[in-house]
């Protein structure tokens, strides 16, 4: 074989018909022959992979008999999101060193691995939930696979019931960001009607007055909405979670008296600054009277309050359309008429005057 087929010959790797070429003797990459597709764009940040989720492909590999510290590995093997992928690589490895599981995902969380997120908060609110559950698990005996299987209902309960409601609000919220664009049309209505309008707003006491006041009174109408529409989106833990959380720890064969005593400081531990809620006691009184599996009772009374919850949270979604109307009323309308309508009213006037 001569030099020149040498040359000629396809490197090995390369498909038959392409076209190849001798490498750059100054970078040592290929050169290219003709042009190069463009690159892909980036993919836009995904949110992070939900955590019931992930709690839910833990609770099949643990039923599987796979080892609590392999699972939490083959997870973040498989995870795509970087920050799930990082949480649950660290609990893997953590727990296959001996340290519980509870307590390696506190700790990964003191990392803040959804700090960059616009769900940071919530995210991180859910995975100490997470970390309460097992902990009431580990410290009671209970089968980590019926735990978290338990647990991962009551998730998807509080996601549906939010997805229902951010359904709820989108239209007020649409609806309060075009209102809040009123002055600003003024303005430009002015503006077509070949009033010098913004002469005025910028070139007079009177229309610095104005602006300063209709500013202010979009600043308040917009921090108005924000507190409205805050008030109507579910915050805060799943609803019935200590009921849950007791129904676990009872399922573990352990004391109703002791059963309490793991749920408090679970949640103390995991969830400090959280408002006490029902504690089960009224529950576990009618078992004891009746004779009947507290832990379906407990999950049973959990279920309705998810139920209460939701209700509450879309009553408030429903009236949330009415009274979205008072910043309407009270801040943009009036500052609508100070930057919109006073300057145009203003420059006639004094349009009028100069012709007279």
């Amino acid at each position: 074989m001569t030099g020149r087929d040498r040359g000629s010959r396809p490197r090995a790797g390369a498909r038959p018909g392409a076209v190849t070429s001798a490498p750059d003797p100054v970078s040592g990459a290929p050169e290219t022959a003709g042009p190069q597709p463009a690159p892909a764009p980036e993919p836009r940040r995904r949110p992070p992979t939900p955590v019931a989720t992930v709690v839910e492909r833990l609770a099949v590999l643990l039923s599987a008999g796979v080892a609590p510290a392999s699972a939490w590995r083959h997870v973040a093997e498989v995870e795509s999101h970087p920050a799930v992928s990082a949480l649950t690589a660290f609990v893997g490895d953590a727990a296959a060193a001996g340290t519980p599981v509870s307590v390696a995902l506190l700790r990964a969380l003191e990392r803040r691995p959804f700090g960059r997120s616009p769900t940071g908060a919530r995210h991180e609110h859910g995975w100490r939930q997470v970390a309460c559950a097992w902990r009431v698990a580990e410290q009671s005996g209970a089968p980590l696979a019926g735990c978290l299987r338990t647990f991962v209902h009551a998730l998807r309960a509080a996601d549906a019931a939010r997805h229902e409601v951010e359904v709820a609000l989108s239209g007020p919220r649409a609806a309060a960001r075009i209102v809040l664009a009123l002055p600003a049309v003024g303005v430009l209505f002015s503006l077509g009607m070949g009033v010098d309008a913004g002469g005025v707003l910028v070139g007079t006491p009177l229309g610095w007055a104005c602006l300063l006041g209709g500013a202010g009174l979009v600043a308040a109408a917009r921090a108005w909405n924000a507190r409205l529409v805050r008030s109507a989106t579910p915050a805060g833990p799943v609803p019935g979670l200590r009921l849950e959380l007791l129904s676990v720890a009872v399922a573990g064969g352990g004391s109703w008296q002791a059963g309490l005593q793991v749920v408090r400081g679970a949640v103390e531990e995991c969830l400090p600054g959280e408002a006490e809620g029902d504690d089960g006691r009224d529950v576990l009184e009618l078992s004891r009277r009746a004779g009947a599996p507290a832990s379906e009772l407990l999950r049973a009374a959990a279920a309705e309050s998810r139920l209460d919850a939701t209700t509450r949270v879309r009553s408030a979604a429903a009236r949330l359309g009415s009274t979205l109307m008072l910043p309407l009323g009270v801040c943009v309308l009036p500052a609508f008429l100070l930057v919109g309508v006073v300057p145009l009213v203003a420059a006639l006037v004094s349009s009028t005057a100069e012709v007279l």
